[in-house]
């Protein structure tokens, strides 16, 4: 029976794929250390316990196929296998994260789950493989008091401890001769119920294989040490016994069920009492802090068994009096109550309905700003005029720093982003043939969510390319002069008020010749051009769709619309992407994004009789000049500032409004490497603006990005600089700035 409502399902179904999104992202990782590292025992314990818990959560969510796969996975994983696997182990696990992936997408979509026989295959191969015994005496290894009970099945031993119950635990080592190790276990399982109450047994009925040696449980019984050594000797069946009293030292009791603290808040009152701690289903999120500390009884001479969190995640409300107390095992709810309240799941829409009243409210700090300023002017001798300064200077410096919180709410490490990439590179290098290693910096730099989440297409297609495209072939290397290993850089930094990430490798670079072969071919531009191209405009040929230097398409790249989805994405968050390439040394690709998309520092303009802005960011200087300081070149206007040659855009053209003066203002605008002058007539100044999405049906234009409102209910529209720059003429035709 179910005891939550379709409501209380639904979330439940929401914290499942959030938290296994993350236990599959631990998978991802595990299996990549697992795969540096072959046999390490430790390592395949966490991947064990990812498991485990995937398994418990999708079986509470009614998840069946992912569950009983996971359960499949769960049985081989043990360091014995591991050592046998000679390293295969780790191409399973990635299978594993694959295929669960798959499968999670499935459910999401509501659709038919894959069936997973490839790694069904995998987990049978594996199976099939002999697990070497320890220390060649020919004893069965698990009888060494290995008992490496999962999260669940401790908190099961903790709940009959609680309740006052000694708890034991056994292996059984089966005769070498003996011919029906099913028959075997059944009679172990009768002889354990007989015993007392069943806790735990691996391996389960559903895993049996005919090489079965040793059989490990945990039973709650009322009987000694001494009568149950006897009753479990069982003649022509059993070789040797192990029993060791389970003692639970008291520590680490702050592990909860999820599904008790996060869904049944509102649970009815007739909720059956009688829940057995057995019944109770796996946790949905991944557990925040290690195992129970269960250790073996007095004289045993062995460590606790226990592997650290494979996850961590968000501490949760505690659950509320109308809780069953049978639900929540004692121990369960005295840890409970010392769980700090620290962290907290807030939905990323209410984060965004606080936000928009965060930008209403500096909005109306702008229209307050603007009357006192009129105030001023009207009456200048007044005292009111301190006190209203004094009220506005008091109330910017709160909704100033209510808007940093806020902002800062919404901020989240480039860590979420960068980890899913060295599953990418490894998958990518090995499908090449390559041996390319990953380096990452720059993890706890922080950007807003929304911009994070966009940047994640890019950043996958760059990273592609370089293993692919940039990093070279290991004899190709070698006879360069390189290490056979290649290396690829992921990095991220603050550059004022923008984020700046650095992808770059080690590898040929851009190979010039080439790719102006290649653009002069596909039409995309003409021979004679050719030549007279900058490095920088030859380099950016790249981001045109269609263009690739590979020499054949594969399932990685070479179709050339990677690039232009690189541009298409950066240029839609207001950001920017430039390229560094040195033959020979590598390349490296440099995106800018702003810190937010919700407010930003600008500056104001007038063109004809409308209001403009461009981000602050994107502003390096302004300048004056008279109409007998441009110059054409090449069809296009151009100022010598300097020692620079800037290439001028006339904004009054492209807004269909009159032509400046003979005083006019030129605003020095930096897009990736390049600088350009808007002509605008008149400056307004620096302003906080909050950005407004525009409705397509308002404006059908890609030159504007935004629009904003200022204190006196002016509409100003944010200018999409690279859609201008564009619209003046193709960018390899116009003369950039050199320093």
């Amino acid at each position: 029976m179910s005891f939550f409502s379709d409501e209380r399902a639904s979330e439940l179904r929401e914290l499942f794929f959030e938290s296994a999104t993350e236990l599959l992202q631990n998978l991802n990782e595990e299996g990549l250390e697992l795969e540096k590292h072959p046999g390490d025992p430790e390592i395949i314990r966490q991947v064990r316990r990812t498991v485990h818990t995937l398994k418990g959560d999708s079986a509470a969510c009614g998840y069946q196929e992912l569950s009983e796969l996971a359960h499949q996975l769960e049985d081989v994983l043990t360091a014995e296998m591991a050592e046998s696997a000679n390293g295969s182990i780790a191409d399973v696990v990635l299978i594993a994260a694959d295929t669960f992936s798959s499968m999670l997408s499935a459910y999401r979509g509501n659709m038919q789950a894959p069936a997973g026989e490839e790694l069904r295959q995998q987990i049978m191969s594996l199976a099939q493989k002999p697990v070497p015994t320890n220390g060649g005496n020919g004893g069965p290894y698990k009888l060494h008091a290995r008992f490496a009970w999962s999260e669940y099945e401790h908190m099961v031993m903790e709940d009959a401890l609680g309740r006052g119950e000694t708890v034991f635990n056994i292996a059984f080592a089966f005769e070498q001769n003996c011919p029906m190790r099913g028959a075997a276990m059944q009679l172990v399982r009768n002889v354990l119920q007989e015993c007392g109450r069943l806790l735990a047994i691996v391996p389960d009925q559903s895993t049996l294989t005919n090489d079965l040696d040793v059989v490990e449980a945990a039973i709650a019984t009322a009987h000694d040490q001494e009568w149950i050594e006897k009753k479990c000797r069982i003649p022509s069946v059993v070789s040797s016994l192990l029993v060791e009293q389970c003692v639970f030292n008291g520590d680490g009791s702050d592990d909860v069920l999820d599904i008790v603290k996060h869904v049944t808040a509102e649970l009815v009152e007739d909720v059956e009492p009688q829940i057995r701690a057995e019944e109770i289903i796996a946790p949905v999120a991944p557990p925040s802090t290690t195992p129970k500390n269960f250790q073996n009884g007095p004289g045993s001479g062995h460590p606790q068994n226990g592997a650290p969190a494979a996850a961590t995640t968000q501490p949760s409300p505690k659950p509320p009096a109308s809780v069953p107390a049978a639900a929540v095992p004692a121990e369960a709810q005295t840890g409970l109550s010392s769980i700090p309240e620290t962290l907290l799941r807030v939905d990323a829409e209410r984060i965004d309905a606080v936000l928009n009243l965060v930008g209403e409210l500096i909005i109306g700090k702008s229209m307050m700003h603007q009357s006192v300023n009129e105030f001023d002017k009207r009456f200048p001798k007044d005292p009111l005029r301190m006190k209203f300064a004094d009220a506005m200077a008091f109330q910017s410096r709160i909704i100033n720093d209510l808007q940093k919180s806020v902002m800062k709410i919404r901020m989240v490490p480039v860590e979420q982003l960068f980890r899913r990439f060295p599953r990418v590179v490894r998958d990518v290098a090995k499908s090449c043939g390559k041996d390319v290693t990953l380096v990452m910096s720059g993890q706890d730099t922080d950007l807003d969510k929304s911009i994070l989440d966009m940047l994640a297409e890019p950043l996958a297609h760059l990273v592609r390319n370089a293993v692919d495209h940039g990093i070279e072939s290991a004899p190709e290397r070698i006879n360069g002069g390189k290490p056979a290993q290649g290396t690829v850089r992921l990095d991220a930094y603050h550059q004022g008020n923008q984020i700046v990430i650095e992808v770059a490798d080690d590898g040929r670079g851009i190979d010039r010749d080439k790719l102006l072969r290649k653009a002069v071919e596909q039409g995309i531009i003409k021979a004679a051009d050719a030549q007279s191209l900058s490095d920088s405009d030859a380099s950016n040929l790249v981001f045109h769709p269609g263009l690739s230097t590979a020499e054949q398409v594969t399932a990685i790249s070479g179709r050339g619309m990677g690039m232009d989805i690189v541009k298409t994405v950066l240029e839609r968050l207001k950001g920017t992407v430039s390229i560094r390439t040195s033959p020979g040394k590598g390349t490296t690709f440099l995106l800018k994004v702003p810190l937010t998309l919700a407010i930003i520092k600008a500056l104001l303009f007038r063109v004809g009789q409308r209001t403009y802005a461009v981000p602050l960011a994107s502003v390096i200087e302004i300048a004056r000049a008279t109409p007998n300081d441009i110059h054409v070149v090449d069809h296009h206007d151009v100022l010598q500032l300097r020692h620079e040659i800037l290439t001028l855009v006339h904004l009054s053209k492209i807004a269909n409004q009159p032509a400046a003066g003979k005083r006019m203002f030129i605003v020095v605008i930096s897009m990736g490497d390049r600088k350009f002058g808007l002509v605008v007539d008149r400056l307004v100044g620096e302003e906080e603006l909050v950005i407004k999405a525009l409705d397509d049906n308002l404006v059908a234009t890609d030159l504007v990005s935004g629009a904003s409102i200022l204190g006196d209910g002016t509409v100003v529209l944010i200018l999409n600089i690279a859609s201008i720059i564009s619209r003046m003429g193709r960018m390899h035709k116009m003369i950039g700035a050199t320093a």
